[in-house]
């Protein structure tokens, strides 16, 4: 790409970030982004064919790594517990610890998903995110099943409410504005919080 045009592109990203996180997605205005940009709206066309993918192109690469690490992670809970698994191995439990990590590394992406995404694609992100809880929440149940540890039951849609209430809970950092290390501090307590809570819930 030509300099000249890998640097408009570059100020167009910076200019529709501020016009996104300022009007949300609804109400932003791809005229006021090229006017920011000092150039024309068939120009900015050029560089995005609309405003849905514009605002896909700032949050996208960010949320859908979240999805594969967040998968990855899972597998290799799964695939690590064995007849050694106890009560205690709950304890070493960290999942928001590190999405707030991965949170605040692709802050000003998860800052317009959470906060500025209604009217896209994205809008139903926790929705998403919580599908996937339920899911690798099941396996890991149907695991510590299959090697005699006794789970507790829980209907389908119990499990849907606490993950979906959990997931809502790890981006009040975002909608809250936390700093970084406020953030971590909350989600180790927020660790904590939910790690009694499933225990209880599964296990005793």
């Amino acid at each position: 790409m030509p300099r000249d045009k890998t640097e408009n592109h570059e100020k167009i990203v910076a200019a529709a970030y501020e016009e996104f996180l300022k009007y949300g997605f609804t109400d932003a205005s791809m005229r006021r982004i090229a006017e920011a940009c000092d150039m024309s709206v068939s120009g900015l066309y050029k560089h995005f064919p609309s405003k849905e993918e514009m605002f896909a192109a700032l949050v996208e690469p960010a949320y859908e790594g979240l999805k594969n690490a967040f998968f990855q992670i899972a597998e290799q809970d799964i695939g690590a517990i064995d007849h050694s698994f106890s009560k205690e191995s709950w304890e070493e439990n960290e999942e928001t610890v590190w999405v707030t990590n991965y949170v605040y590394e692709h802050y000003r992406a998860f800052k317009l998903l959470v906060c500025r995404s209604q009217g896209t694609r994205f809008e139903n992100f926790v929705h998403e995110l919580a599908l996937l809880e339920e899911e690798s929440t099941e396996k890991y149940m149907q695991r510590l099943k299959e090697l005699g540890i006794k789970v507790n039951p829980i209907t389908k849609k119990e499990l849907h409410l606490f993950v979906t209430t959990s997931i809502h809970a790890i981006f009040q950092t975002v909608e809250h504005d936390l700093t970084n290390e406020e953030a971590l501090l909350y989600a180790r307590h927020l660790d904590a919080y939910n790690t009694a809570g499933w225990k209880k819930i599964f296990l005793e």
